[in-house]
């Protein structure tokens, strides 16, 4: 028997789609269209019997705390989504998170790894909204680590946008980190949004002498910011987190030639899940290979299919229900494990280096 059709299901998506980083828009909007072509193609969603297709209404943040709020009251309160997914940068994610909180409505973030998105004002764990992607804390212990026993590095210095969510978050929770392996932060500077001219900080680094620099800037501040450290007389090595993650960077392969990162996925992994993802995903975008951001999208829009399947109702307290009982996933940037009721997964850390122009595989960290 032909299975009962019901309406189309509405998912908001929240994208910086303008602003300072768009790439990472793009990314999450392409993702977000591809997952949910995949569904419908392959009949929809069935939820208590009943087939529904997915459509997605997409915002875009402009990359600011203000504009990715107002967008998610109106996903909520208009367009009368089932839920959301995004904003990706934390910059975003933590209002949206507060203002889908007091609608109970379900928002999962790809991308945003600050502890706030998913913490409310009291650090208690807000109810209706999760992360596809680790931690700024899980990440900066691989990144600590890494730092500690691959580089041998003793002496880091720090530099980060202090206005920004998640580079102002890592650059904390890294100088508490290597402190806590008995490192030294020789310098500890930052910068104010839309600040271009670092000579003064980068100068005051140089003279530190570090072993390295962290620098947990976003993917489109990075060249330039490097291009101003060397010519300080920086000499060490640098190391950025998941920010980094586009392929926007390899268009400046000079300045961050050498560098590490630490990425969400490998893209370059030969398992079946990256591989399947990576083509179709380039197939229908003219073979651009798929950044972290895409590939967390992905992950989440799955995750949001699985829960939808198991949920009693298509309301919103259905949907949070349903996937507040996920415990494990396996997705293209791994496996995604939920313990104890955290709306945090635990995942693993992949470290990559900017080698020869292009971004390699370095090894991978497991946090607990």
């Amino acid at each position: 028997a032909c299975k009962k059709s019901g309406p189309d299901l509405k998912i908001g998506v929240i994208a910086e789609l303008t602003g300072d980083i768009p790439a990472v828009g793009d990314s999450c909007k392409k993702a977000a269209e591809l997952a949910v072509a995949e569904i419908n193609d392959a009949g929809g969603v069935e939820i208590a019997g009943t087939k529904h297709l997915l459509r997605l209404v997409i915002e875009d943040s402009e990359g600011q705390a203000q504009p990715a709020a107002d967008a998610a009251k109106r996903l909520i309160e208009q367009e009368k989504v089932l839920a959301i997914v995004g904003p990706s940068a934390s910059l975003g994610a933590v209002p949206a998170a507060q203002v889908a909180e007091e609608g109970k409505t379900l928002l999962i973030t790809p991308w945003g790894s600050a502890p706030r998105v998913t913490q409310d004002d009291t650090g208690a764990p807000r109810k209706w909204v999760y992360r596809t992607c680790f931690t700024d804390t899980a990440q900066v212990a691989a990144l600590a680590k890494f730092a500690s026993g691959y580089i041998k590095a003793t002496k880091v210095a720090i530099l980060f946008n202090s206005s920004s969510e998640a580079p102002k978050s890592q650059a904390e929770l890294m100088k508490k980190a290597i402190e806590a392996r008995a490192g030294q932060i020789v310098a500890f500077e930052s910068y104010a949004a839309g600040e271009k001219d670092l000579s003064v900080q980068w100068k005051k680094v140089a003279e530190a002498t570090p072993d390295l620099v962290f620098l947990p800037s976003y993917y489109s501040e990075v060249p330039e910011q490097i291009k101003q450290a060397r010519a300080a007389g920086v000499k060490a090595p640098f190391l950025g987190s998941d920010v980094w993650g586009n392929p926007e960077l390899l268009k400046s392969a000079a300045e961050v030639e050498g560098a590490y990162f630490g990425a969400h996925y490998n893209p370059d992994a030969m398992e079946d899940k990256v591989g399947i993802f990576r083509a179709a995903f380039e197939h229908r975008y003219a073979k651009a290979v798929p950044d972290d951001g895409a590939a967390l999208t992905y992950d989440t829009m799955m995750l949001l299919k699985t829960a939808l399947q198991s949920a009693t109702g298509h309301d919103r307290e259905a949907v949070r229900e349903a996937f507040s009982k996920i415990t494990s996933f396996d997705g293209v940037t791994g496996k995604i494990v939920f313990k104890g009721g955290s709306h945090d997964p635990v995942k693993s850390v992949v470290l990559k280096q900017f080698k020869g122009g292009k971004s390699t595989f370095v090894t991978t960290i497991d946090v607990d």
